[in-house]
């Protein structure tokens, strides 16, 4: 039941975004370890359209935040007025207060501001004027970043890429998926009719569920030593953090259920590591000038790292 639950809203989604079904389970299942996406690719390739699909999917409440240089923290988060009709401070809320949130360009605002959606990223809650308030369930956001133009950009700090559980890439659609967009487009645009598949309590009772899916030590201990074959790479300056380590986990129990799966295979790690580990990764400056990328790292660490054999009748 839940394998055909979640195989309507990946079809669903695909409705609107052609050919993409890889970055849509990887979506999906970040969602559904509670994490969050960046999504670095290039102007026009269908990462805005992604975010509205699954927000429509789902029937969540969806808001988008385009940054800018001048925005503010309370821009983001809300801010308190003061009704001189009442005599007293009304709070307005930020559009991070919804379920679903696009942070369209987040590298085009300023450090101050990006740093207004650390403690809403990792803690599902924001402060304002000194009082805590927690963000309604499921909270999902998806960042997208121009990888081209970097002029009046401000490069997220490490701290703030790490609180982002994947980072994916759309890519160009192939000539076949691309004469189908435009096919889907040519008289409205399929997001206008797009119906929500899943509410919000089956999303969050599957989120509470991915939590129940087995991992066993073996497989803790492959996600340890390639973690830590991370930091001792010798193209590495800073490789990941034990966060990161935790990350892995947590998606590969959320691919594993959409797998229809009560368990993580080794194999879910393997695949899912480039995604959580790459953004994590600070390459030597000294190096960086060559073909090592933080990509390359990753695909060379899951080459060293041996892959532990699946137990037969319990051994």
């Amino acid at each position: 039941m839940i394998k055909e639950r979640l195989q309507m809203a990946i079809e669903n989604v695909e409705k609107v975004v052609v050919g993409k079904k890889e970055e849509i389970i990887l979506s999906l299942s970040a969602m559904l370890a509670g994490g969050h996406v960046l999504l670095e690719d290039v102007p026009g390739v269908g990462k805005t359209m992604l975010v509205k699909a699954i927000a429509k999917t789902l029937g969540a409440d969806f808001k988008r935040i385009q940054f800018t240089p001048d925005m503010l923290p309370s821009d983001v988060t809300g801010v308190s007025i003061y009704n001189q009709k009442t005599l007293s401070f009304e709070f307005r809320p930020g559009p991070i207060m919804a379920n679903v949130v696009l942070a369209d360009e987040i590298n085009r605002t300023s450090p101050k501001t990006q740093a207004a959606l650390l403690e809403a990223l990792e803690e599902g809650r924001v402060t304002i004027d000194g009082e805590t308030m927690v963000l309604a369930k499921p909270f999902f956001v998806m960042a997208t970043q121009n990888p081209i133009e970097y002029a009046g950009t401000y490069p997220l700090p490490e701290a703030q890429l790490d609180r982002f559980l994947l980072k994916l890439k759309i890519g160009y659609p192939t000539r076949e998926d691309e004469f189908e967009v435009l096919n889907r487009v040519e008289k409205s645009h399929p997001i206008d009719r797009l119906e929500s598949v899943l509410d919000l309590e089956v999303l969050v009772q599957m989120q509470e569920d991915v939590q129940n899916v087995y991992v066993d030590d073996l497989v803790k201990t492959y996600i340890i030593d390639v973690v830590n074959e991370t930091r001792e790479h010798k193209a590495v300056r800073l490789g990941v953090s034990p966060r990161g380590s935790i990350a892995l986990m947590k998606v590969a129990q959320a691919y594993a259920f959409i797998e229809d799966r009560d368990y993580v295979i080794p194999d879910d790690v393997k695949y899912l590591a480039p995604y959580v580990l790459s953004h994590r990764i600070i390459v030597k400056s000294d190096i960086s000038f060559s073909n090592t990328t933080q990509e390359s790292v990753v695909k060379d660490v899951l080459k060293r790292v041996s892959v532990p054999m699946v137990k037969k009748d319990g051994i």
